[in-house]
């Protein structure tokens, strides 16, 4: 934001130099980036003086040029050569020397030198006012009064305005500080905390009067949530042209181009007061009324950019009985505006709904000064005080009359804000105790309203422009950054104390989980919470009435917030594997969201992603591929580390999995992880395996809580394996071996275990082969060969009367 330093000086009188009022302002919380310095015309004329025509004389060898000498004050005639068809001896002009640094209307700087045209020596140049940047006129050189002195510097003949321009970066919260007003309000509260006590100057708008009533426009409010005040006027008999240049200049400091006297007036009062206005041309609105209201989506209108933008039904418009004329608090439309044959206007100040405004504003793609501050908040208040600002300029710029009375719609009135304030909590937060006296003052430095002084506090009311103080540590920030934070005083001790903190913290096991991982070759990603409802189509686990939706999406791709971490993680393995890094091993801590009957949920996970190679090529070892089992080891160790060690394995029922794994603890699922299905690679591209673990962190975490140590005796007996290797059907899962083998011994049986999948050549059409490991024990005694074989062989007997298995 820009602020200019004599606008900011008409509201408050300060003998500060620019610099010093910049490291104040930043004091008071609106950081000054930069001081740039401004000209009303660029370079201030150094270098042009006035010149006499002494004489004036064809040029030889061109039928447009003329040779002239011309006096420029200093004891000796400079010979110009001059193409401008009105030049004439005797003239007093304008003579840019040799050596001047010129501007031309892009702001490029060029130089004037000695030349040679067309035969004739050039010392220096009488210029026309658009080469000085005093106009736009190029018809023929300047002609000055006659009685000026040869020599006189141009610059004391023009009315050209230094400036110093503060480029502020005004945090969102302060809304109230969004115009020259409101910086003004903030450097007199902290002009008063240094002792130099100044008044506020506000403009004047005692001589507002209506001159006739012949012009009336009424308003029609649909929906006072939307526009809870709206105000409107009219001006007749008005003449449309260029804004005297104080207006102009003004305008120009802080980057905006004058466009006439009425946009301009518009334009001025909502950077001097923070109350964006708009005018239209009364003559373009049909049936003589604005109605204020939303549209059926879909319809279409143009805004004065010359867009074609299709309206969402949520927009609110500014219309006339046929047709809408702006986008309300955002654009106002091509056919509406003021131009030059404009003679009558309605005036629109309005306290719109910042939501609204936001919505509207993000939906079109628009960023306007409008948009910028109805979106933050303005002040309700004062809507009905910059109207008669803006109708009395106008008035004073293009002439014409008053012609209706302020047709103001204010149904419920936005009330000051009621907070009690404690000295305790100010002395707490501050960290020492401050004057009460200087606590009140501060406060009604800063228009905060003191209504009554007890012994614990204050009762205050917060006035409706400051948008962002409604608790007690609001009130609290504003004294201190009056009171300013450099005057705080560290204390000669320092205290602290000591937390009692749970070893189960979530930051401590995330901190101590992933540095295990980075230590076994991981990389942590973090991926955009952010994603797009396409995924839904790729698992039946996901589905699209559970999606949390963004209200104002960036676009569709970032519509919804993630049901799962494997997608976003999935992007990152595809921008990996196309920038060929082949070798991948990621985790990511990150969240989840759903929208359940009983309201929005978010759970926290922990995903790996493996692909490729387990390590980086080097000669000392050879290349292993991180597959399943890898996979599965590293799962383990993250949840040994945790200290839960005590698992049930089971197949996976995901179906983002071609083959993969449960691990539960006391019936609660802790984590899955498996082989993602080619299908599912193939929408992002990739091509090789990737292996994929989801933890339910929040569920490990509560798991790790519960477990206790348990101690028991080492059983004496040795546990003994036997595998099988079975041709069975595709169709045949693990999940149905594994339920199989447990209804099948559910005593001795302790551990059934995929260790290996072949699907290839030798093998029968529509099948596979897996190999299965089984771990038996009686803890009581050892068993014998009978024993084992008896339940090996119920097994192998339930697999072919089941499954229809063969052992290989």
């Amino acid at each position: 934001m820009k602020i200019s330093y004599n606008w900011l000086k008409q509201f408050i009188k300060i003998d500060r130099n620019p610099e010093e009022t910049g490291e104040l302002l930043t004091d008071l919380g609106l950081e000054v980036e930069g001081i740039q310095n401004f000209q009303s015309v660029k370079g201030g004329l150094k270098g042009v003086v006035v010149g006499e025509v002494i004489s004036c004389e064809q040029h030889t060898n061109a039928d447009r040029l003329k040779v002239t000498t011309v006096n420029i004050g200093n004891g000796e005639p400079v010979q110009i050569v001059c193409g401008a068809p009105n030049v004439a001896a005797g003239q007093k002009v304008p003579v840019a020397t040799v050596g001047t640094t010129l501007y031309d209307e892009k702001g490029s700087p060029w130089e004037i030198k000695k030349s040679k045209i067309r035969g004739e020596s050039s010392h220096g140049m009488i210029c026309a006012e658009d080469e000085l940047g005093l106009g736009k006129s190029h018809d023929g050189i300047m002609v000055l009064k006659d009685d000026l002195k040869p020599g006189t510097p141009a610059s004391e003949l023009f009315e050209i305005e230094d400036d110093h321009v503060f480029e502020i970066g005004l945090t969102p919260n302060r809304a109230d500080a969004m115009s020259h007003w409101g910086v003004a309000r903030d450097l007199k509260a902290g002009l008063q905390q240094q002792g130099d006590i100044q008044e506020l100057i506000t403009p004047s708008v005692s001589s507002f009067h209506v001159d006739s009533r012949n012009l009336r426009i009424p308003v029609k409010i649909e929906n006072y949530e939307l526009a809870p005040r709206y105000c409107g006027i009219t001006l007749s008999d008005i003449k449309i042209a260029d804004s005297p240049k104080w207006l102009q200049n003004r305008l120009k400091a802080i980057g905006i181009t004058p466009k006439n006297n009425v946009v301009d007036v518009t334009n001025y009062v909502m950077h001097e007061l923070g109350q964006p206005l708009h005018a239209f041309d009364a003559d373009k609105i049909t049936g003589n009324e604005i109605q204020v209201k939303t549209l059926p989506a879909g319809t279409k209108f143009t805004t004065l950019d010359e867009v074609e933008r299709e309206l969402h039904e949520e927009d609110l418009m500014i219309c006339d009985t046929e047709k809408p004329l702006a986008i309300a608090g955002v654009f106002g439309g091509l056919g509406s505006g003021v131009t030059k044959n404009t003679n009558k206007i309605f005036i629109e100040s309005a306290y719109f709904n910042p939501v609204t405004v936001r919505k509207t504003a993000k939906r079109h793609g628009l960023n306007t000064d409008a948009s910028f501050r109805y979106e933050r908040g303005i002040d309700p208040n004062i809507t009905d005080y910059a109207i008669k600002r803006a109708a009395l300029l106008i008035k004073e710029l293009a002439g014409g009359n008053i012609t209706s009375d302020i047709d103001d719609h204010y149904p419920n009135k936005i009330e000051d804000f009621p907070v009690f304030l404690t000295y305790d909590k100010i002395n707490t937060l501050v960290g020492q105790n401050l004057e009460k006296e200087t606590i009140k003052s501060i406060l009604t430095s800063l228009e905060i309203r003191v209504n009554n002084v007890t012994e614990t506090g204050m009762g205050l009311t917060i006035p409706p422009y400051r948008v962002d103080v409604k608790r007690e540590a609001d009130v609290i920030e504003e004294i201190l950054r009056v009171y300013g934070y450099n005057n705080i005083k560290f204390g000669e001790k320092i205290n602290a104390s000591v937390a009692n903190s749970s070893r189960f913290e979530d930051y401590k096991l995330q901190n101590l989980i992933a540095s295990q991982l980075v230590g076994q070759g991981f990389y942590e990603t973090m991926a955009n919470s952010l994603t797009t409802p396409a995924h839904n189509e790729l698992s039946e686990q996901l589905k699209e009435e559970h999606n949390v939706k963004m209200l104002n999406p960036l676009s569709q791709d970032l519509s919804v917030l993630r049901q799962s971490l494997l997608f976003s993680g999935l992007e990152a393995v595809s921008y990996n594997l196309n920038r060929k890094r082949s070798d991948l091993k990621f985790f990511e801590f990150g969240k989840t969201y759903h929208q359940y009957e009983s309201g929005k949920t978010e759970a926290k996970h922990l995903s790996l992603f493996i692909s490729g190679n387990r390590a980086a090529e080097s000669w000392s070892q050879a290349l292993q591929k991180g597959d399943f089992f890898y996979l599965k080891g590293v799962v383990t160790a993250v949840l040994e580390r945790l200290g839960i060690s005590e698992l049930k394995s089971s197949p996976v029922k995901n179906d983002i999995f071609s083959e993969g794994m449960t691990f539960s603890s006391n019936k609660t699922r802790l984590v899955e992880f498996g082989v993602i299905k080619k299908k599912i690679l193939k929408n992002f591209d990739i091509v090789q395996e990737v292996l994929y673990a989801d933890f339910k962190w929040d569920e490990v975490i509560e798991t790790a809580k519960a477990q206790q140590n348990k101690f028991r005796d080492i059983s004496k007996f040795m546990p003994v394996r036997r595998d099988f290797a079975l041709l069975l059907d595709n169709s045949v899962t693990f999940e149905d071996i594994y339920n199989i083998a447990y209804r099948t011994e559910q005593k001795l049986l302790k551990n059934v275990n995929l260790f290996d999948v072949y699907e290839g050549k030798n093998l029968p059409e529509g099948k596979k082969s897996y190999a299965i490991s089984f771990i038996i024990q009686d803890e009581q005694k050892t068993l014998t060969d009978k024993q084992i074989d008896k339940i090996m062989n119920k097994l192998q007997q339930n697999f072919e009367k089941q499954l229809g298995a063969e052992l290989r």
